[in-house]
Order: structure tokens, then C-alpha cells, then sequence
């Protein structure tokens, strides 16, 4: 079986999305689970020369990599500038620089203004330097793409010149995102049979939205190396997602990889919260919505024989399949949500039930499994599935130069509990509050995880506000959410529900557990 090195240049090309830059404990902590956890082959982690910061957080890296015999895998972007890179490179403990060379005419003679021939002497000098200080060299042939399309003789005659150095890999960037997969494989396949011996990377970008199928096709082509981001982050329109390039290297070129796909979950979560650039819900693999059956005809056909199952499993990436609640729901779609709370109706409750979420879902109402205990409750009158947590009153108070504060009144099995905090804003003071008593009672509280304000597109400032918050509790992620013309106010609606579903939930633990017992004659 062909194996594929994956290089990720989340670090590097990823970093170069607009907005984003990470701390140097940042890009630390992503270094190590890129490397130990997700196991890429490779991993691209600076640009030389270019801030302090960077510096400091490539130090930290090597010293990290160098301890666990990986330094040969972390990867620093250097340029064709005498020794300077090598040097600035060398001196924070790197081993390997990936060369930025030009891979076409138009920007050698436009950017460079030299000859091919003075070009190709300027990087062989580099190389010899660099394997003076112990170093691997690379090289990115930049804007290879185009060097393809308006000069090929140039790209070949620059192959031609290095195909003997010390270099370890060729890398082919399609720096514009120009090529469809057409191209990409014409044009690896010519790079390919022509150098047999040479090791090289495909670097797509996606720019015509092409760059995973770019990747297919470089593959097909004979490539060795393909590079990858996180979350397809990148300039402009960002570059091929790890997540979608593994799903087809795995499924559909039938390629090894060492990529432990389970972890893509994580690290893209990692970075979505570093980054501070959300994933698409739609986006293949990772995003909230790609394992969520809306459809109540196809929720039947799973639950007749997994009909709409296709190998993108969700378990695969650590995730699970849902069931999405709205106007296009039916019974087999509940059926599948109370699965969740390990409840079950009868066909005329259920019958009732199924029309109560689809006028919900007419209303344009975003209906979550949390909330279905909640509209059992309301339709067929069950006491069982009830509020039983009440904030009844709370003040908060913001002032210039101090903490914001809060004091809640909150009531639980009847009785009236009160407490005041302080804390970095008026949720966070609620919450701290709200804990106070939490601790008291020698309850748990569940652990807040996300945190999203929506308002209607074009809304005005007294506009309803939507607040979801996504919480864990004993390894279960749920999410509540509470409307109100205030922020605050809404996100202390989602938390008096969250109370309740946690409270509902272990009575019903108790419960059964106490229905268990009997039945074992304890």
C-alpha cells in the first residue's frame, strides 16, 4: 500500500489567516498534539525572521521536540537571503527549513530580478550552508502553478539545477489556488515520471474551492507529501483541511497515512478556540451539523438498517450521529432523541408530541433534544418531567474600574438559597455565584464548554437576543439556550435550564437505580 506523508502548516500558512496569531504557549500546546496525538508525519511551525514572538514560540517548540527525538519533524519557513534564515533558524534550535525559492519566471524576474541561473547559485549556496550547521533543507518552488502553465521550462531547468543537492523534499505549491484537478495531475504526473527518485509535496490552496480535490489528484499523480491546516485555515480562502484530506485518503485512494483520525475532533476544536475562527456547521467531517439527520424519512431508515450510513462515520472522529428536531421531523426522529434520556412513548404521546415539535419548527424555533423533556411536559401534562430549579431574583451590577458583581436568589427543592460574587464580567459573577451554593449543597455543576449570542440578521440593539451554551457533564455534551432582549439575561435563562435537565437527569438516575435495587432484592 502507497504511504502519503502529511505535512500540517496549521502553524505556519494557517497562521497567515487573516485575524489570527497565536501565543507562544499556544502554539506549543498545538505543536505537541499535532505531533504526539493526531501523529502528522510533519509539522510547519514559523516563518523566519519574523516577530520576537515567533521566535520565542519556535524555541519552545524544538526544545519540546528535541526531547522526544521528533526535531527532524518540526519544519521553519526561510528564505533565499544568504545565511540570515539559516542562521535565525539554527540559533532557536531548528533542524529543517523549508526554502522559499521561486517556482515561476514571472516572479523571479518581476520579484527577485535575476537570472534562473543566479537564482539556482543563491540556493545552492544556501544548502551548502546549511548542511555546515547540521540542517535539513526542503524547498517550495513558489507559485509552481503558474511556473507550470506560463513556464515550464523555467520549473524543470530549476528541478534540473537542485535534483542533485542535499535536498530532502521538492514541495509543489499551487500558491493562488489556480489549479482544477485537471491540472494538478497533469502537471504532478509530468513532475513525477520525470524525477522518479525525488521526493515531493503537493501545498494546495482554495481558492476555487478545489484544494481537497487538488490533493485527490496529486496523490493519483505519484505525490509523496501533501500539506494540510487545521480546519482548512490559510490566506484568503485557507488551504486543504486535514480533516477532509484524511477522509479521502483513507476511503478513497486506499492510501496509508499515520494520522489517528479520532483526534481530529479535538485539535479542531483546539484550534477553532485559538484562533477565534468558528467552523462552518456544515464543514465535512468537523462541523456541528455533518452527523445531524434532519429528515424524518431518513432517521426511519436508520433505524430499519442504518440506510443513510455512509463510511464517514462519526464514531471514526469521535463524534456521534444526531438527530436534528424541527418542521421536517417525525416519529422515528423523537424516537431516536429520547433514546438520549432512555424515555419512550406511546403512539398516540408520541403521535402529539411529533406535531408539537413541528409547529415549533414552522415558527422558525431552534428545537434541541434538551428540550424535548420540556415539551413532553407541556403537551401531555407529565408532572415527572418538571422545573424544579428556580432562579427567582438577581442584581448585577457593572461599574467602571471595579469587578462586575452579582447577587442571586435561587430556589431548589423548595427552599430559598442566596449568595454574592464578583467576577470578570456579569455571567461570570452569576455563575460564580451560582456555584457558592452549588458547593454548599455538595452539588456538581456542569463544566460550560461554549458559549454563542446570535441576533436576527439586520437585528437592532432591542432586538431578541438568542445566548446557547454548550455544557459537560459526566462525559455528555448538551446544549440549552434562552431568549431575552438582553444577553445576560438570556444566558441566565440557558443556565436555569441546564439546572434542570441535570437535576432531572440524576432524579431519574436515582430512580432507577432504586427500581434496580428492588428488583435484586436489596
Amino acid at each position: 500500500m502507497m504511504r502519503v506523508e502529511i505535512m500540517d502548516t496549521t502553524l505556519r500558512d494557517g497562521e497567515q489567516t487573516q485575524g489570527v496569531s497565536y501565543t507562544p504557549f499556544e502554539k506549543l500546546h498545538l505543536a505537541t498534539l499535532l505531533l504526539n496525538d493526531v501523529k502528522v508525519d510533519r509539522i510547519e511551525v514559523a516563518s523566519a525572521r519574523v516577530s520576537t514572538g515567533e521566535y520565542e514560540a519556535l524555541c519552545k517548540i524544538t526544545e519540546w521536540a528535541r526531547n522526544h527525538n521528533m526535531l527532524e519533524r518540526v519544519e521553519v519557513l526561510g528564505f533565499v537571503d544568504g545565511d540570515t534564515s539559516l542562521k535565525w533558524i539554527s540559533d532557536a534550535g531548528g533542524k529543517v527549513i523549508n526554502l522559499l525559492c521561486k517556482g515561476s519566471l514571472r516572479h523571479l524576474e518581476k520579484q527577485l530580478r535575476k537570472t534562473p541561473s543566479q537564482h539556482a547559485a543563491d540556493i545552492k549556496a544556501i544548502i551548502s550552508k546549511a548542511e555546515l550547521l547540521g540542517m535539513q533543507v526542503n524547498i517550495y518552488l513558489e507559485d509552481w502553478s503558474n511556473g507550470m502553465i506560463s513556464s515550464p521550462e523555467y520549473v524543470l531547468f530549476m528541478i534540473d539545477s537542485l535534483k542533485d543537492e542535499k535536498v530532502k523534499r521538492i514541495m509543489l505549491p499551487d500558491t493562488l489556488g489556480i489549479l482544477n484537478p485537471e491540472q494538478t495531475y497533469e502537471f504532478c504526473k509530468k513532475i513525477v515520471s520525470r524525477y522518479p527518485s525525488l521526493h515531493f509535496d503537493f501545498h494546495p490552496h482554495n481558492d476555487y474551492d478545489f484544494a481537497v480535490a487538488n490533493v485527490f489528484s496529486a496523490i493519483k499523480a505519484g505525490v509523496k507529501g501533501i500539506h494540510t491546516t487545521v480546519n482548512g485555515l490559510g490566506e484568503r480562502a485557507g488551504n486543504a483541511p486535514l480533516s477532509s484530506v484524511i477522509g479521502i485518503l483513507k476511503d478513497h485512494l486506499l492510501v496509508e497515512a499515520t494520522v489517528d483520525e479520532y483526534e481530529i475532533t479535538n485539535i479542531s476544536k483546539l484550534v477553532e478556540s485559538y484562533s477565534g475562527i468558528r467552523i462552518p456547521v456544515n464543514k465535512p467531517v468537523i462541523g456541528e451539523n455533518v452527523f445531524t439527520q434532519t429528515s424524518g424519512v431518513h432517521a426511519d431508515g436508520d433505524n430499519k438498517d442504518n440506510l443513510y450510513y455512509n463510511n464517514l462515520l462519526p464514531e471514526r472522529f469521535g463524534r456521534k450521529r444526531k438527530y436534528a428536531l424541527g418542521k421536517q421531523s417525525g416519529k422515528a426522529t423523537i424516537k431516536k432523541n429520547l433514546e438520549e434520556f432512555g424515555l419512550s412513548l406511546d403512539p398516540e404521546e408520541l403521535a402529539k408530541v411529533t406535531q408539537r415539535v413541528i409547529e415549533l419548527g414552522d415558527k422558525k424555533e431552534n428545537v434541541t433534544t434538551e428540550d424535548l423533556p420540556f415539551i413532553i411536559a407541556d403537551v401531555l401534562g407529565n408532572e415527572n418531567i418538571n422545573y424544579k430549579i428556580f432562579i427567582k431574583n438577581y442584581s448585577l451590577s457593572l461599574s467602571f474600574g471595579l469587578k462586575p458583581s452579582a447577587n442571586i436568589q435561587v430556589e431548589i427543592g423548595g427552599n430559598l438559597y442566596q449568595e454574592t460574587s464578583s467576577g470578570d464580567g456579569q455571567y461570570d459573577a452569576f455563575m460564580k455565584a451560582l456555584r457558592i451554593i452549588y458547593d454548599k449543597l455538595e452539588k456538581q455543576l456542569p463544566n460550560l464548554i461554549d458559549y454563542q449570542v446570535s441576533i436576527p440578521p439586520g437585528g437592532k440593539t432591542d432586538a431578541l437576543v438568542e445566548t446557547i451554551i454548550t455544557w459537560e457533564n459526566n462525559g455528555r455534551e448538551f446544549r440549552t439556550k434562552g431568549l431575552d432582549a438582553d444577553q445576560t439575561e438570556a444566558a441566565i435563562k440557558a443556565t436555569e435550564r441546564m439546572l434542570n435537565i441535570i437535576e432531572n437527569t440524576e432524579l431519574n438516575s436515582i430512580k432507577n437505580q432504586t427500581l434496580t435495587d428492588a428488583e435484586n432484592g436489596f
